[in-house]
Order: C-alpha cells, then sequence, then structure tokens
C-alpha cells in the first residue's frame, strides 16, 4: 500500500542492445517472459519508440540528458561529453535526490577538466557526473565481476574471452553454455549485488539499473544457453543475398564489413554466415532474455515483498537495438529500424497515475530523450531547457496529446578523427562526413546522409525496409516532404541551453513564449 505523500522510489532499468520486437513482436513468441509480460499489463507500453542515436556511449548520453546527439555532440564512444550538460542525476540531485548507478553509463569524460594524464582520459567507459556508483559493472574493464568469480575459484580468462563457450564432446559450438554457472553470471551477480544494498538504503531511493546483456559477445550459462530452440526462432528480415544488399547502398558493404557474425561470438574467427547461424545465435540471444527476465522478477518480488511496488516509478528500456541477421547485418551501426527500435515500458506508482493506465500499448511515436524528462515531470521537478525531450506524463495518466509529434528521429556517427573507420577507408571520406540522419513518420522513412551519399527512402506500405524508393521519380514529392520536415525539425531543436533567456535591463529573463 502506498504511503501517502511520500515520494517514490525510482527504479530505472536499462537492457543493453534488447530489441523492441523480443516484447512486442515476433521474438517475444519464442520465450516466455512472465515477468516483462507482467509488467506491461500492469503498466504502459510504448510500442513505437526509438532510441535517437547508437552505440552505447551516444545511446546513453541521449538517454539521460535528454538531448539529441547533434547537441550533446558525444557521438561515438570515446567522444568526451561536455561536463555542464544538464542530465537525471544533475537535476535529481539538485531536488535533494542521490542517484545511485548500479552498472555504467558509458561517458567518456569531458577533457577540460582532467589533467593530461588522468586515468580518466583512458576509458570511455566512465561515469556521468551527478551518479553515485553503488557498483561498478563496465563491460571492458569490469573488475567487480572477475575478481568474484576468481573468488569463487573460477580460472577466469583475460578480456573478451571471458564470453568464449564451453567445449563439448563435439567440440565448441556457438550456443554451448558460458563457463560459469547462471547463478555467477553478469547479470545475476548484478542483481544480487543491488538487492543486498537496496534494504541499506532509505526511502525514495532512486536506482539506475544497467545489465550489461543481451550485449554481446552472445553466450549464456545454462539452461538459459539451450532454452530456445534455432528452429523456432522467427528468420532474420532477409530479401536478397548479400551482394543484393552490397549493391543497394555505398554504406551497406563496410556495414556488413564492420560487424559480421564472427564478431557476435568469442573463440569463432572463421565463422561464416547463413541462415543456421543465425537462428542459432538469435536463440542465444533470446536466452539472455530469458535469463534477464528471471533476474527482473526477483527485483519486482523483493519490491513487491517489502511493500514498496506501489511506492516505486519504474522505467524499463534499452539503449539501443540489434540488427541480429536481419538484412544479413549485425550489430547497432546502421540505419535500419533494428538498430534503432527498442522497448520502453513505465509503471507508475498508484498515487501518480490513479490506476487508470495499466495494460495501456501507445503507438504514438516517442524517443529516448522522452525518458529523462518524464521522470523529472512526474517527480515535480522543472525539466531544463537543455532538454529536447518531451514529458510522457499524458500518455501515463490517459491525457488527450493533440500536439503530440508526427515524426521520430535518430542520428548516427560512423566515424573516428583518430583511427578511420572502415567507412572513411572505403568510402574516402572524413570523420565529420561520416553521419546520417533518420526520420519516420507513418508512412515512411528516410534517411539523408551527410558527405556525397545518396539518401534512403522506405514505404512502409509497400516492401519496406526491402526496397530504397529514393530515386524513383514517383517518390520525389514525399522525398522533398521529409527533407523539409528534417530540415525543420533541426532547426526547432538547435542547443537550447539560453534559446529562452534574455539579457535585459532587468537582468537575465527566461521566458515561454
Amino acid at each position: 500500500m502506498a504511503k501517502e505523500g511520500r515520494r517514490p522510489n525510482i527504479l530505472f532499468v536499462v537492457f543493453d542492445q534488447m530489441r523492441a520486437d523480443c516484447l512486442t513482436g515476433a521474438l517475444s513468441e519464442a520465450v516466455q517472459l512472465p515477468n516483462l509480460k507482467s509488467l506491461m499489463a500492469d503498466g504502459v507500453t510504448f510500442t513505437n519508440h526509438v532510441s535517437v542515436t547508437s552505440p552505447c556511449g551516444p545511446a546513453r548520453a541521449s538517454l539521460l540528458t535528454g538531448q539529441y546527439a547533434m547537441n550533446h555532440r558525444s557521438v561515438r564512444n570515446g567522444t568526451p561529453l561536455p561536463q555542464d550538460k544538464p542530465n537525471l542525476a544533475t537535476e535529481l540531485r539538485r531536488a535533494g535526490i542521490q542517484p545511485l548507478l548500479y552498472g555504467y553509463t558509458d561517458t567518456s569524460a569531458d577533457p577540460r577538466k582532467f589533467a593530461a594524464d588522468d586515468p580518466v582520459l583512458t576509458s570511455y567507459e566512465q561515469v556521468m557526473s551527478g551518479f553515485m556508483e553503488a557498483l561498478e559493472m563496465r563491460f571492458d574493464d569490469s573488475r567487480t565481476w572477475r575478481a568474484y568469480l576468481a573468488g569463487l575459484g573460477y580460472d577466469v580468462p583475460a578480456g573478451e574471452d571471458i564470453y568464449i563457450p564451453m567445449d563439448g564432446p563435439n567440440g565448441r559450438q556457438v550456443d554451448h553454455p558460458a563457463f560459469y554457472k547462471a547463478e555467477h553470471s553478469d547479470t545475476a551477480f548484478l542483481t544480487d549485488r543491488l538487492l543486498a544494498d537496496l534494504p541499506t538504503r532509505g526511502e525514495g531511493w532512486c536506482a539506475h539499473v544497467t545489465f550489461i546483456r543481451p550485449h554481446p559477445p552472445f553466450v549464456a550459462p545454462s539452461p538459459y544457453n539451450s532454452l530456445c530452440q534455432a528452429e523456432d526462432m522467427p528468420p532474420a528480415e532477409v530479401a536478397g543475398t548479400m551482394d543484393t544488399y552490397l549493391a543497394t547502398h555505398p554504406f551497406n558493404g563496410p556495414a556488413m564489413k564492420f560487424r559480421q557474425v564472427a564478431d557476435m561470438v568469442r573463440g569463432f574467427p572463421d565463422l561464416e554466415s547463413g541462415e543456421a547461424i543465425t537462428a542459432r545465435l538469435r536463440a542465444v540471444y533470446m536466452g539472455l532474455i530469458a535469463e534477464l527476465d528471471h533476474h527482473f522478477g526477483r527485483i519486482i518480488s523483493y519490491l513487491k515483498e517489502t511493500g514498496q511496488y506501489d511506492d516505486t516509478l519504474i522505467v524499463v528500456t534499452s539503449d539501443h537495438g540489434e540488427m541480429l541477421g536481419d538484412h544479413h547485418c549485425w550489430g547497432k551501426m546502421h540505419y535500419y529500424d533494428a538498430a534503432f527500435r527498442v522497448p520502453l515500458i513505465l509503471r507508475l506508482p498508484p498515487a501518480m497515475s490513479g490506476g487508470k493506465m495499466t495494460g495501456q500499448q501507445i503507438s504514438r511515436p516517442t524517443e529516448s530523450i522522452d525518458v529523462t524528462p518524464t521522470i523529472l515531470d512526474l517527480l515535480n521537478i522543472p525539466v531544463p531547457d537543455t532538454m529536447d525531450g518531451v514529458p510522457l506524463t499524458p500518455f501515463l495518466k490517459g491525457e488527450e496529446t493533440p500536439q503530440w509529434r508526427r515524426y521520430s528521429v535518430s542520428e548516427l556517427d560512423f566515424g573516428d578523427p583518430v583511427s578511420p573507420t572502415i567507412w572513411q577507408e572505403e568510402l574516402g571520406l572524413k570523420s565529420d562526413e561520416c553521419s546520417l540522419a533518420i526520420i519516420r513518420s507513418d508512412s515512411h522513412t528516410f534517411v539523408q546522409f551527410n558527405a556525397d551519399l545518396p539518401p534512403v527512402l522506405f514505404e512502409h506500405t509497400q516492401k519496406g525496409e526491402h526496397e530504397n524508393r529514393a530515386l524513383d521519380p514517383d517518390m520525389m514529392a514525399m522525398r522533398l516532404e521529409m527533407t523539409e520536415a528534417l530540415l525543420k525539425h533541426r532547426m526547432t531543436h538547435a542547443e537550447g541551453q539560453f534559446s529562452r533567456i534574455m539579457i535585459t535591463p532587468e537582468g537575465a529573463v527566461r521566458g515561454d513564449f
């Protein structure tokens, strides 16, 4: 039972590289996910939700600052995030709330703040300003979990070799289990530590919980590695051969080489793509999600057993998607939907929602930058002018939203000013030419590239992502409409730090007109 007048707890869970269709599409039918589905039945699910950028560092920068990548400009893993960007943690702190981080934010530190030889500048896996790191759980340098495994007597391999599947009677296979037991996995470990720590926190705690999974390398502990069967997996979205996709657009060839099937699992450097391997890796991927569901259920059980469930604002999402073999591609560095569409579930304490919006699904276009403004708005904390996102509060309370956005927008930077990427090498591009912007309406998706790369236009009611109609004479009017919409979007959402401030004889004045 919720307590009158108390500030709610905040449980903000982010999975890494989970596609939206794991919960609301074909993949969701391949495995039972009772705990996440139960939350969907008890909350509000946004079925047309996208990350506004990728990969991990930029996606989390946008998620937590509420800004498009074009404004925060931390556009790559390793590109610094300016230290003065307001974010969820800084604004919660202003309101007297301590934001606890169980996991990681993949924030590249602002070099203006540190000495040139400061170790914080040697890894992009740093903590965003404002958060208190209650549990270190990074990917490349996860000392805490590795030390835990070593303390249990495991012989812990170095680097990503920790994710090599075990050998079996007939050699090693891509869907063999991890060398560690399920109760000792990274997902189990983080959940154990969270549940051990939360009882030490007072009322009104805020926990940002970031699970590494189902991020590759794909390897799951037993029994999750074999929980899903390859033959039960929905096939990848593919129309035509790899050569067909190579000929479709100059971006595609480098993208297919940047992340190949052999990059998604450790120990198989010569692994070749094909329907059978794709199905097996999809099964492991969904097994990892089933493992996440199990441990997420442990967190929900704790909240219910301790009487905190109805006092807790729960947010569940992912930083970005995963191609998972769609269009012969892997990873998240692409313009296709699978790289950007992610789940979003919110469950409000009954005192906030009045219990009206349970089990609802919202199909209006929403973006990852909306999440932080929503949390702040629900807590009656002012949303900074820098934030481009819009609170989803009306949807959560069953209110009308006639002026809601018609489009969703995402961006991707695929260059590197220090170590040129495969796109730079094969297409002869400079790093500041390696970007694209995606705008989506109900009927079309348009992709505008920087440099001299042709655009992409998909028509949803026809062949969708299987046919680029950008050069079709009949589509020139739609191409112009989408281009103008994208330009207007960028003009409207330019950096807003001082956009509402005027210097007047009375001093600095903020307006809302």
